[in-house]
């Protein structure tokens, strides 16, 4: 575990690699904000740049066994960079060396400051340079989080997930009609993103309607389209989103909101292909894969004859129950952290994390409004909290009062076992950013153990869960 992982995530560490131990001395308290770590030579330099991993390393080009010169300082630069790209190097040169520090730019430095050194200038550059960094390093975790998704903007570990996802990746290849279910909040529109993205489609239009947000008496005319003089106020011909849809993807959210006598003109046109404008006569073909959403349950509308059941087999050539956020086992640690990550980008760069009784409060909330409601509560947890750490109060979390159970306790004994493990795992990997070795001691087990465990459960399968190391 390397010094940075030992200590407070808050710390920022500054390499002064210098040999003139009075300019040491000077430097050692010139930033507040940061630790300074000393050295006096290349190889205390690189010892320390390992254990420490600084953002920010202020480096003198005069370094023994070569004072007087700048070879040793530029092999110092050049290893430096060589271990830890991202690391920002401002090289600090004597009056008459402005020469060697340009060259030391051009070889990946960040800055250059003259002597005699100006602390308050020297602050200013290091300050900046650490800001720099840390927005560099957020960026790359939030890329690399991202990589680590099972699909594209898809952001899951659990298992119940990664079914889904893993039946999405098979069947958005194909054609085939698909019906995802789910309530409000739960990504539906994500995943309908996810088809067309890996689709053969993909370079084609994905486009969507919502069939609750649009009064009754204009869906029509969205949907098909119509020519002019067709009603007062079509003063032009105007094609309909299906058109629009034309080899790409057609996205019908919330269908089970969608009126019975536009159904029936909707399930002709999914069996003939083929639409016609409102006021038109001509049959006009169109090629697209066919999505639909909705939170309703159809099947029970179908009862009640509000769908048509021709209509529903013909949607439901495929379809994709997607859970509620409290039956995805770990997820909205998983979506917490990520949220949390990107509006401290945006809002609150100093927010670096929850506390414990948030992280409690996360897991143990039954999150009625789905990820939706996660997100808005991160964020307003960003904006809300007053140190570097998001609680529960900032969230609005309050887990005791009118919660739900997260899952119904089943009563075989050795399912309750194994139920109680596969969550303790889950949460010690999201507590540890899957961290095999830090989960591994938080649950006082051996990571050989570990690693049976998440074979046993399924956690460790390809595509599982890809973030283990």
């Amino acid at each position: 575990m390397t010094k940075r992982d030992a200590d407070n995530s808050d710390t920022h560490y500054l390499l002064v690699v210098e040999d003139d131990k009075g300019l040491q001395s000077q430097l050692r308290w010139a930033f507040e904000n940061h630790e300074v770590i000393l050295a006096g030579d290349r190889s205390e330099a690189i010892a320390a740049l390992r254990r420490y991993e600084p953002g920010v390393v202020l480096l003198d080009l005069g370094l023994p066994p070569d004072p007087g010169g700048v070879t040793e300082g530029l092999a110092t630069l050049k290893e430096i960079l060589t271990l830890a790209p991202e690391t920002k190097v401002i090289i600090v040169t004597g009056d008459n060396d402005r020469a060697n520090a340009v060259k030391a730019v051009s070889g990946g430095a960040y800055d250059f400051h003259q002597k005699p050194a100006d602390p308050e200038l020297l602050a200013l550059l290091v300050n900046r340079a650490q800001h720099v960094y840390e927005l560099e390093m957020e960026n790359n975790r939030l890329q690399q989080a991202d990589e680590n998704m099972p699909l594209r903007g898809i952001i899951a570990s659990s298992p119940e997930m990664l079914k889904v996802c893993r039946t999405v990746e098979k069947i958005a290849p194909s054609d085939i009609t698909t019906l995802l279910l789910g309530a409000s909040g739960t990504g539906k529109e994500r995943f309908a993103r996810a088809l067309h993205d890996l689709s053969p489609r993909a370079k084609n239009k994905l486009v969507a309607i919502n069939c609750a947000a649009i009064p009754e008496n204009l869906l029509e005319s969205e949907l098909f389209g119509y020519e002019k003089g067709a009603f007062t106020g079509a003063s032009q011909q105007t094609p309909g989103k299906i058109e629009y849809a034309n080899g790409g993807t057609l996205f019908l959210d919330e269908i089970g909101d969608l009126p019975l006598d536009l159904q029936a003109k909707l399930l002709r046109f999914i069996q003939e292909r083929v639409v016609e404008r409102i006021g038109g006569r001509k049959e006009i073909p169109v090629d697209v894969r066919i999505v639909c959403a909705t939170h309703q349950d159809l099947e029970g509308q179908i009862q009640e004859g509000r769908f048509r059941e021709d209509l529903y087999y013909r949607v439901s050539e495929m379809t994709i129950q997607i859970p509620a956020l409290r039956d995805r086992s770990g997820d909205a640690l998983v979506l917490a952290k990520a949220f949390l990550g990107r509006f401290a980008a945006e809002l609150a760069p100093t927010v670096k994390g929850f506390d414990d009784g948030a992280i409690a409060a996360i897991e143990q909330y039954s999150w009625p409004g789905n990820v939706r409601e996660l997100e808005s509560r991160v964020k307003r947890g960003v904006i809300m909290a007053e140190g570097s750490q998001v609680t529960a109060e900032d969230m609005e979390l309050d887990v005791g009062v009118g919660d739900e159970a997260i899952s119904t306790m089943p009563l075989n004994l050795r399912r309750v076992r194994e139920s109680a493990e596969k969550q303790a795992i889950l949460r010690a990997l999201g507590y540890t950013n899957d961290n095999i070795s830090e989960a591994a001691n938080l649950l006082g087990v051996t990571r050989p153990t570990l690693y049976s465990m998440l074979d046993k459960y399924g956690l460790r399968e390809p595509g599982d869960r890809s973030g283990i190391k």
